[in-house]
């Protein structure tokens, strides 16, 4: 269920939150982007399908001052084809893998382009300059940043390849293109006349590119606002969309890699007399891993036959010179580490905190957590054998660029030598956007590997369920330590607080613009705000040998768990209602958590309706991204476990461009924030090795643990913030407050623990 609300009924937000994206500048001028190739990726296709613009393919970007000064990502050339029967396909910029721009950025062209929405199709973008995110300078999606930087870049887009048709069919009628006016892919013109936009396409080529253009009044949308179903829902519901995973190419090889039980370790000796005698393995071949260590792909006609031949493997590992994680012993280092002098992140005056009347000490810790998206990590890798020297990659991939050099790196070749497909992705959750690309990596080492053992084919690399789960890369373990000292009213006099976590960011191309004084920002994210406490913040990043990554809504994820049960827990321990003690904590400089927040509870019945006996509610707001996500949440716990029944969500994420996605992002956020709180949420480590394998010892909710959703919009007219993460922070807090409630403990680790 989704609503957006009567501006009438709540006042607007007094202002746009503004982007506080801290790495786009060192993003940008990194050195290793300028590598980046400027070549046109589009390619005419078919009879009669034509690029509108004034580049030809596979053109360098145009220099300062010429086809009016447009850089690479304002060219409609590359993002706007229309067919002679009318058809409008859009290029996008983003990977595709469930949050929706497929459609989202389609909309929004086709908006100001004035199309008829029902002919608009999309397809994915690669490495090429065009499709960089116009404000890092790099292909990326992440940090649910495709809305939030791309919004106006695909509005100019539209209103370019408009402007360009109208000019066409003016020139063609002779008559001032000022007179003439569009309607759902039609240009119409004195006494009746009209010309459909897929009979001005090839003239609207001969058009010269405008600077600038006029967009249109938000009053005049006609796409923009309205809940829209999504291109590519059809082919996804009834099986028939192609994904990374299913790319076959004439003669194509797969490959499975065994990789070192503890990451980075060596191979000490191999028999792999079992796995050539396979049916269809044609190779066995040590390769270089991630992190230096090494490895053994076993490549076949299919997957069966090369999952099979590396079952018969017999191989021994040298694990003697890397760190054995164990995280037993992990959690009691953390726990010496928070007791220790460190970085500051925040130093208020915390004098008055052992004074305080009321005190509350606290700690929390929260596991390594695996992505699991449904589709397992892939990368098919095509080296050319004659013409055109170089290599085509497929892949759903969140950094087509940085993927792309990479690979030019492991096979020897110029980063413009390199072109990749992205696919449609089955999830990821920031796990395909890697800043070492080391998934991609090994299967140009395996096709490397292949093509020096006489194997001239594309191979396709393919990691199992169990590889996915085992692989690394997971959300940092982490743990908090507080004290805080507050009165009788719930005021806080003093609140100091430790953070120890891996960084996310050290030795990646974002250390840069994301590590000041020692302190990873995405550890930090959260923290605080939007309450004005006065807080001593004190971080540690060890060094771990387990490799970790962003996870959908990144610091948030645990940063937001820590703030809002804290929060709750003084509002219950100096006798306040949650919800009262928050907006009275807002004061007037956070309208839009207060209206997020208000629009929840009324929505929710707070305050009003009775619950069943046996059921409590709870509470939670948090901002991420630049977008705040409310939830009232009604929970009970039964036979010492858990239960959510009901989460109402209130959403300020300003212009909802389309309704229809924001209220799936909230629902499937939702259920990933209560995946990270149900027994068996955990990846652990004992001896190095990793513990879990499969959804049978990593838990992921199942359709019964799926509460009762109804999602709620601010209106706001203001730029469109992220959604593709925000949704999950404030679920979990939410759900734990309201066990809290019914219990009379608080809730201090993730996955919850009643015992």
């Amino acid at each position: 269920m989704l609503t957006t609300f009567n501006p009438a009924e709540l006042p607007r937000a007094l202002q746009h939150i503004l982007d506080r994206d801290e790495a786009a500048a060192a993003i940008a001028d990194a050195p290793t982007l300028a590598q980046i190739p400027r070549r046109s990726f589009l390619k005419i296709a078919g009879a009669g399908s034509l690029a509108l613009g004034v580049f030809p393919a596979m053109a360098q970007a145009p220099a300062k001052g010429e086809a009016a000064g447009l850089k690479p990502t304002e060219q409609p050339a590359s993002f706007v084809e229309i067919s002679p029967n009318g058809e409008v396909t859009v290029a996008i910029n983003r990977l595709e893998f469930g949050q929706g721009v497929h459609t989202a950025l389609p909309l929004v062209l086709a908006e100001e382009l004035d199309a008829d929405w029902s002919k608009v199709r999309a397809r994915l973008g690669g490495n090429d300059a065009a499709y960089a995110d116009p404000r890092y300078g790099i292909q990326m999606t992440g940090g649910s940043t495709a809305l939030k930087h791309s919004y106006t870049q695909y509005r100019e887009l539209g209103a370019r390849a408009r402007a360009m048709l109208v000019a066409a069919a003016a020139a063609q009628w002779k008559v001032d293109a000022a007179t003439l006016r569009t309607r759902e892919g039609f240009v119409l013109g004195p006494n009746g006349k009209k010309l459909s936009y897929g009979e001005l396409a090839q003239a609207a080529m001969a058009q010269p590119v405008p600077a600038t253009v006029v967009l249109k009044n938000p009053k005049d949308f006609r796409l923009i606002g309205k809940p829209t179903g999504r291109i590519d829902a059809r082919a996804k519901s009834s099986g028939q969309q192609s994904f990374g995973i299913d790319m076959h190419l004439p003669g194509q090889l797969t490959a499975v890699i065994a990789h070192p039980p503890v990451f980075k370790a060596q191979l000490a000796s191999l028999d792999d007399a079992a796995a050539r005698a396979v049916p269809g393995v044609k190779a066995v071949l040590r390769v270089p891993v991630d992190g230096g260590g090494e490895g053994v792909a076993v490549i076949a006609t299919g997957y069966w036959p090369a999952r099979k031949g590396r079952e018969a493997l017999k191989a021994q590992w040298n694990t003697d010179a890397v760190e054995k994680v164990d995280s037993e012993r992990q959690l009691a280092q953390y726990r010496e580490l928070a007791a220790q002098p460190g970085a500051r992140h925040f130093d208020a005056d915390i004098s008055a905190l052992d004074k305080a009347p009321r005190h509350i000490e606290a700690e929390f810790s929260f596991p390594y957590l695996a992505h699991a998206p449904m589709e397992p990590l892939n990368c098919t890798v095509q080296m050319s054998e004659t013409g055109e020297a170089g290599a085509d990659l497929y892949l759903g991939t969140q950094f087509a660029g940085v993927d792309g050099m990479a690979a030019a790196r492991v096979l020897g070749l110029k980063p413009e030598q390199v072109r990749v497909h992205v696919q449609m992705a089955g999830g990821g959750f920031g796990r395909r956007g890697v800043g070492t690309s080391d998934y991609v990596v090994e299967a140009c080492q395996v096709a490397l590997a292949a093509r020096r053992a006489g194997l001239n084919a594309p191979v396709r690399m393919v990691w199992s369920r169990e590889d996915d789960i085992k692989g690394g890369y997971y959300r940092p373990m982490h743990l908090h330590r507080a004290r805080i000292g507050f009165d009788e009213r719930g005021k806080v006099l003093g609140w100091d607080h430790a953070i120890v976590g891996q960084s996310i960011t050290a030795g990646t191309m974002f250390e840069g613009g994301m590590i000041k004084n020692g302190i990873d920002a995405t550890a930090v994210e959260g923290m605080r705000e939007p309450y004005p406490l006065p807080m001593r913040l004190t971080v540690h990043h060890p060094k771990v040998n387990v490799p970790v990554l962003w996870w959908r809504s990144v610091g948030s994820t645990h940063t937001a768990f820590v703030m809002e049960t804290l929060i709750d827990e003084i509002a219950r321990s100096s006798r306040q209602d949650p919800v009262a003690y928050r907006m009275q904590m807002f004061g007037d400089k956070h309208p839009r958590h207060r209206l997020a927040l208000q629009l929840a509870v009324d929505k929710s019945g707070y305050g009003k309706r009775q619950l069943r006996a046996g059921r409590a509610w709870g509470v939670a707001v948090h901002e991420s991204f630049d977008t705040v996500v409310a939830y009232v949440v009604e929970a009970s716990v039964k036979d010492g476990r858990p239960v959510l029944h009901k989460a109402t969500a209130g959403v300020h994420c300003n212009l909802a461009v389309n309704p229809r996605t924001i209220e799936a992002q909230v629902q499937g956020a939702a259920l990933m924030g209560l995946s990270m709180c149900l027994p068996g949420a955990a990846i652990t480590l004992k001896d190095g090795v990793v513990e879990q394998s499969n959804f049978g010892d990593f838990a992921v909710p199942r359709i019964t643990d799926m509460p009762e959703i109804a999602v709620h919009v601010v209106p706001s007219a203001e730029p469109p913030t992220g959604m593709g993460e925000p949704g999950l922070p404030p679920l979990a807090p939410a759900f734990a407050n309201a066990v809290a409630q019914l219990t009379g403990k608080p809730v201090r680790k993730l996955p919850f623990d009643l015992a």
